[in-house]
């Protein structure tokens, strides 16, 4: 029903994208008013050929749902699912005098309206209604001053549209065909891949070093001294810097000869030389500390700190900002704008003021611009919505709302406070060894005299071993020439580290920073690479899959173009140049498709494929071996000179040196013969395949003359094949376990006239008895029950959804910040899983048992339940009525 306010034939219909919206709006419209959703977009290019209408299915560009013979025209069509409410809209609008269009003001808030408007054609003027946030105040506001849709940012989003139609549909059929079925290529999620690849090469390339330093701990023997020691570390031998990590190449060469590269004997030897000697203190040296607040939230630092505080994905977040807003708590949460107006800077000061005191704000008001160079700045900040904001206390939320809002809160308060200030020091400690080399050490602490903004708010980091804002280092009160005492002196190791994969969150800063597509659809690019399997998750960490190593060796050597960085962010600009009407659609999108000036377009990158080797681009030598990691149709292997071995699922890019890939084929092949059936005489093989180890006869092949001629491969005589029981393995088992395996399915006996029959399912073991089955305990009963125990079990009542007697959790990981219920990893049918009790979600790709967090364990709860369908409806339907609208047309 749409939301409606005063009496039933309001004359001013307002549309919006989501019921929620629409509900919350209603409250603050008076009489007259009808508010409804369109769910969403209502039309666009078709997805499969049943959408295409049926006069253009023999046109040549059909297919790619884009005329590209004809000014790049898009073909559009009612989504079918959306067919019923476009009627329901149409039949509303009869009755109305006025229509509001009331989507989001961003480019794709702006094209809906327009797809809107060209689908509902309606007689009756039209407005565009638009704000930033959902308050009385705001919609109001919005009534009272409406606009024309604005075409430029409509032919913008058109734009994206067909670009990533035609890349898609154009692109993804070359990876069908040369790499895996069913894959698919985007124009910024390709490049998106290809970063997170990119990272993984650098970290497979990598070569650490080792160096050492030395640890002293000075005690100044001022017993009133807090603290009275403190720790040093070697940074000079005779005038010479001693090597750290920053002076090695990711080759594990020193990058100049200029410093002191330690060996750890020499360390050893040289802290020897040292124990005994004479320390004092050679410099201080103290500088004012300053921090100023950050700047109020825009989407992609809110997808940042969400992923670091909350262990929230960037989809996730955006999911739960999006019932912020339409629900009237925050203002609009896809903004490149980190401005505030001066009503939200008022409100922000005037809680401070209240919550802190009057000296944590500055006397002028903070002013942010942005420094992202494609920002658009047309809209405010992400921050609590109204003219008074309320304390996260006040909102009445709970769960991941609560946690989102009071970010939100938190930062948008604490970037109207002062500075936080206070002191670092610098303290270098000299003496000379018993050998005669002179050193020095050096020990830096940090003081917070005022903390500012920072009683408000603290960022958080995606370097876990990188000091928080807030934090300080103490050392005691030293002066130049203040003797010193050495209590302990130890030789430290250091290894340099390759870089750190990306997190969603330092995904989305490289985004961002190298200015590739939209900040608002970095959420749904993230989620595309890890629902397509071209990354998975590892903790936190997002690592690429073998398959994505394929397909951006693909797209590298025969479409850099389309996976160019330059290239794609400078596409984005093209697309703010339209949007800004410096630029027009058709002669970009025939630049792009098919080229100009010589420049090679879309069409012709895709037009000869002749010279792309399937498998030399999916084949990928191991270093310092003359094995090769090939990516076939059923995963990653290991060949060598024909001889195969599969990569286990879980093993990441990176583990797999020389090493390991001689360690995988020394184990076992499975392909092992463990002897022949005496009752068949057919020989009996333990293999090593895609669901794991199984056994299996080897039929004999027929006689020449007993061939048939013609055979379908379905009347074909099947070997006999069982699954290994999960506590055997390839390396021990045995002919006769071989045998007993095969049996299965064991029959039994009978039972009531039915046969009894052990089966092994996807679900477990269990015993059959015509229509009806019972669960056994374990796989070694199929082998051992008897028809007496399998009458016993058929006499108990069958058992429904979960066991009585549930098994106790693998591991206990902490309560959920959302239900705040202790969360278990158990043992589930289809593997391991995290469970609060009320929600489950499986352990994904790159999660193991021993390895996974609570943070992460949170984030596979939170997108589950996201996931949940909506809770049936208990009211009985109404009679359908007979349908009497006629067919809409597929095209406006």
């Amino acid at each position: 029903m749409p939301a409606k306010n005063g009496s039933a034939g309001g004359t001013r219909l307002v549309i919006v994208e989501s019921p929620a919206k629409a509900k919350t709006i209603a409250g603050y419209l008076g009489r007259g008013y009808i508010v409804e959703s369109s769910i969403g977009h209502i039309r666009d290019l078709p997805e499969k050929a049943d959408d295409i209408p049926e006069k253009f299915k023999g046109a040549p560009w059909a297919r790619l749902g884009v005329n590209v013979e004809h000014e790049f025209e898009p073909l559009y069509v009612v989504n079918p699912d959306k067919r019923s409410q476009v009627n329901k809209l149409r039949q509303l609008l009869k009755d109305a005098d006025e229509l509001y269009l009331a989507t989001d003001e961003d480019r794709e808030g702006e094209a809906i309206a327009w797809h809107l408007r060209e689908v509902l054609k309606p007689k009756v003027p039209v407005h565009r209604m638009v704000f930033h946030e959902i308050t009385q105040q705001a919609i109001q506001d919005a009534v009272a001053n409406p606009r024309d849709l604005n075409l430029r940012l409509v032919d913008a989003q058109e734009t994206r549209r067909i670009l990533d139609r035609l890349y898609g549909y154009e692109v993804s059929p070359v990876l069908w065909k040369k790499v895996k079925p069913r894959l698919s290529a985007g124009r910024v999620q390709s490049v998106a891949t290809r970063l997170v690849v990119e990272r993984e090469r650098d970290r497979m390339a990598f070569t650490s070093a080792h160096y050492w330093d030395l640890q002293a701990l000075f005690d100044t023997g001022k017993a009133e001294e807090r603290p009275r020691d403190f720790t040093a570390t070697l940074t000079v031998v005779d005038g010479k810097r001693v090597a750290q990590g920053r002076d090695f190449t990711s080759t594990g060469r020193l990058k100049n000869a200029d410093v002191l590269h330690l060996s750890e004997a020499a360390a050893g030897e040289l802290a020897g030389r040292l124990r005994g000697s004479s320390f004092g203190v050679k410099s201080v040296e103290r500088k004012p500390y300053t921090r100023k607040p950050y700047a109020p939230f825009r989407t992609t630092t809110l997808q940042q700190e969400a992923s670091r505080k909350l262990g929230f994905s960037a989809k996730y977040t955006m999911q739960v900002a999006q019932r912020l807003y339409e629900n009237g708590f925050i203002t609009y949460m896809r903004t490149d704008s980190i401005t505030l107006s001066e009503t939200a800077v008022a409100a922000a000061r005037s809680q401070a003021i209240k919550l802190y005191g009057a000296a944590y704000v500055p006397d002028k008001p903070r002013v942010y611009a942005s420094k992202v160079k494609s920002a658009q700045e047309a809209h405010e900040a992400i921050r609590p919505s109204g003219e008074e904001f309320r304390t996260p206390g006040e909102t009445g939320l709970s769960g991941d709302m609560f946690r989102l809002y009071e970010l939100i809160w938190q930062r948008t308060v604490s970037s109207q406070m002062k500075d936080a200030v206070g002191e670092s020091i610098t303290v270098k400690v000299a003496g000379r060894s018993s050998g005669g080399e002179d050193v020095e050490f050096s020990a830096s602490g940090r003081t917070i005299t005022f903390y500012g903004f920072l009683k408000a708010y603290v960022e958080g980091s995606d370097d876990p071993s990188t000091d928080r804002d807030d934090s300080e280092k103490r050392l005691p009160n030293l002066a130049e020439g203040d003797a010193l005492t050495v209590t302990r002196l130890d030789v430290a190791g250091h290894s340099t580290k390759p870089p750190a994969r990306y997190t969603e969150a330092s995904l989305v800063k490289e985004l961002e920073d190298r200015e590739i597509g939209r900040p608002s659809t970095y959420a749904s690019i993230i989620g595309t690479i890890l629902d397509r399997g071209y990354v998975f998750k590892k903790g936190t960490a997002l690592v690429p899959s073998f398959l994505a190593f394929a397909v951006v060796n693909l797209l590298e050597q025969h479409f850099g173009n389309l996976v160019d960085y330059d290239f794609t962010a400078e596409m984005e600009k093209v697309l703010d140049d339209i949007a800004n009407d410096r630029a027009e659609r058709v002669p970009e999108l025939q630049r792009f498709y098919y080229g100009v000036d010589g420049d090679e377009g879309l069409k012709e990158m895709v037009t000869d494929l002749g010279d792309i080797d399937a498998k030399e681009i999916s084949s990928f030598p191991v270093k310092g071996t003359d094995i090769v990691l090939r990516v076939g149709r059923y995963g990653p292997y290991l060949d060598r000179d024909g001889s195969r071995v599969n990569v286990p699922e879980d093993m990441t890019p990176d583990e797999l040196t020389a090493e390991k890939a001689e360690e995988l084929f020394s184990r076992p092949t499975g392909d092992r013969e463990l002897g022949k059936d005496p009752a068949t005489g057919h020989t009996v093989v333990a293999k090593d395949g895609r669901y794991g180890p199984y056994v299996t006869e080897v039929l004999p092949e027929p006689a020449e003359d007993e061939a048939p001629k013609k055979r379908k491969k379905a009347d074909a005589p099947k070997p006999r094949t069982s699954s290994l029981f999960k506590s055997m393995s390839l390396d021990t088992i045995t002919l006769e376990d071989a045998l007993k395996l095969l049996s299965i399915p064991r029959p039994v006996g009978e039972l009531d006239g039915e046969e009894v029959v052990a089966y092994n399912g996807k679900f477990g073991p269990y015993l059959k008895k015509g229509t009806d089955s019972r669960s056994l305990a374990s796989e070694e009963d199929l082998l051992t029950v008897t028809i007496e125990k399998a009458k016993e079990l058929f006499a108990q009542p069958k058992q429904r959804g979960r066991r009585a007697a549930a098994a106790a959790p693998l591991r206990e990981l902490g309560d959920d910040p959302n239900s705040k219920k202790p969360v278990v990893v158990k043992e589930g049918r289809f593997g391991p899983y995290v469970t609060d009790g009320e929600t489950n979600a499986s352990l994904r790709k790159g999660d193991t048992v021993e390895d996974i967090t609570i943070e992460r364990a949170a984030e596979l709860l939170a997108e589950r339940r996201e996931r949940a369908p909506a809770p049936k409806k208990s009211s009985r339907k109404a009679p359908a009525k007979k349908a009497t609208a006629k067919k809409q047309a597929t095209k406006s």
